[in-house]
Parts: C-alpha cells; sequence; structure tokens
C-alpha cells in the first residue's frame, strides 16, 4: 500500500450538512487557490515543483483541516460556533518561522497515508485525541517551497475534539480553535506580499487577534470559503507588505476587536 492511499480510512457520510460542498467537491478547492495565484506566481511554482521532483528534493506531507460544530444545519449555511483549528509554528523553527498553519508535518517512513500522517502530526503538535475525529475527505496535493514539501490537506470534523493546547513551545507557539466566522468577517481580510515582491505577487491574508493567517494556509481558507459558499465581499484592493501587516497585530486598534 502506498503513502497515497486512503482506503477505509475516509468517512465522508459524517459530514455535517454545512460542510457538505466541500467534502462533495475537494478538488474545487485546489481549482479556486490556482486561481487566487497570480500567473508569474503561479508559473514559479510550476517550475520549482518539476525542479524538485526531477532532483528528488520534493518531500510528502500533510496537514489536518479539522472543522467543529454541531451535526445538524444547511449545506452553504455556516453555523455560528463553527471553528477551525489552526497553530502558530515557533520562532525558532527552520521553515516558516512564526507563521501561522494548519497542525501537520512530514510524512514517516511508518505513516500508512495523509490521514495517517496528519493525525499524528496534530497529536503531537496540539495534544488533541485523534479518536474524536472523522476523516472526511483528502484535498489534492499543494506544492510549498521553498520547504520541498507536496503537502495533501486532509479535511476533517468533530463535533467536540475536546482540548488542545501547546505540547512542544520549541515547535508551536499558539494553538487556537478559532470561529470560522472570523475568517469571513471582511474586516479581518487583507492582501499580502513579500519584501522585495511586487504588489501583484500579493495573496489573501487574515488578520486575527493573535495570529495572521498568510500563505499557503491563507490561500487554502480562502479557497474553502469561496467553495464552500461561505465567503463575503471584502476589500481585495487593501493591499501592504507583509512586515507592515505583521505590525498591525502590534497595534491592534479596529483588528483587535474584530475577531467574532
Amino acid at each position: 500500500m502506498s503513502w497515497d492511499s486512503r482506503d477505509g480510512e475516509l468517512t465522508p457520510s459524517a459530514a455535517p450538512p454545512w460542510l457538505a460542498p466541500l467534502v462533495a467537491q475537494p478538488g474545487a478547492v485546489k481549482d479556486a487557490y490556482r486561481r487566487k495565484v497570480p500567473a508569474d506566481v503561479l508559473a514559479a511554482l510550476t517550475a520549482a515543483n518539476t525542479k524538485a521532483a526531477v532532483t528528488g528534493t520534493r518531500r510528502d506531507a500533510a496537514v489536518l483541516v479539522l472543522f467543529s460544530g454541531p451535526r445538524d444545519g444547511a449545506p452553504g449555511a455556516l453555523p455560528d460556533d463553527a471553528d477551525l483549528l489552526v497553530t502558530v509554528r515557533a520562532s525558532t523553527l527552520r521553515h516558516h518561522a512564526g507563521q501561522a498553519a494548519f497542525p501537520g508535518g512530514a510524512a514517516d517512513p511508518e505513516d500508512r497515508s495523509p490521514v495517517d500522517t496528519a493525525l499524528r502530526e496534530a497529536t503531537e503538535e496540539t495534544g488533541i485525541d485523534a479518536t474524536r475525529l472523522q476523516p472526511l475527505a483528502v484535498l489534492d496535493k499543494m506544492f510549498i517551497p521553498p520547504s520541498g514539501f507536496h503537502v495533501v490537506p486532509v479535511l476533517a470534523y468533530s463535533p467536540d475534539p475536546g482540548p488542545v493546547g501547546v505540547v512542544d513551545p520549541s515547535e508551536t507557539a499558539v494553538v487556537a480553535r478559532v470561529p470560522v466566522r472570523a475568517f469571513i468577517n471582511p474586516e479581518n481580510r487583507i492582501m499580502v506580499y513579500r519584501k522585495g515582491n511586487s504588489r501583484r505577487s500579493a495573496g489573501p491574508a487574515f488578520l486575527l487577534n493573535e495570529m495572521m493567517v498568510w500563505g499557503f494556509t491563507g490561500q487554502v481558507i480562502a479557497a474553502m470559503l469561496e467553495v464552500a459558499g461561505w465567503a463575503v465581499p471584502w476589500a481585495s484592493d487593501n493591499v501592504y507588505e507583509l512586515d507592515a501587516a505583521i505590525a498591525l497585530l502590534d497595534g491592534q486598534g479596529s483588528y483587535g476587536d474584530a475577531q467574532r
């Protein structure tokens, strides 16, 4: 059995109705993700992916995209108390230090599948009880330079995942179940780009009380909001350079009260 196998691990029927659009069309998330990436950036990603495949430096990884909330509801109608599990990586890590992310990481040799990797990593990082979770779907792989990871997002659900928190401060700085409505709130949404790049390379980001979610994780969340039918109009011309955007967290202001 290859690591890409997912036989017997997924229970899509366990999804509440409000998650049904994501479970029914997992490939649509990657399509929406790619539409949000500028053409020149997408070309660079494709070239880097090809090079990593040729040189053998591409590595398998998986992340857990865990939604929690009530079992009832309607397709496309997000419950007020639905949340999404997000971490902030420790500032001392080699790759993506200090960045908000889904729990997850590189596949270990003994991992049987992306689901196995995502659940193991999430348990190690957040202390979550994996037996309380129901894996629903495996989204398409996405390549992330410069780490060389080929990441598989694993969509999962739990009506009550139980307590979570930082297990190892050298790996993780923050663990939070963030209300999904905080990502939807137009006041929390901006576009960011890295220093040295042009504004044309800006991608979606979310300014929350204790973190800014951007990069790969921000792109995936923005894509999921679109596919699930939860997205609302926001000021996509509100563009910041990355360091200036992070400074907004320190200044608090309106963003300090916007996570609602």
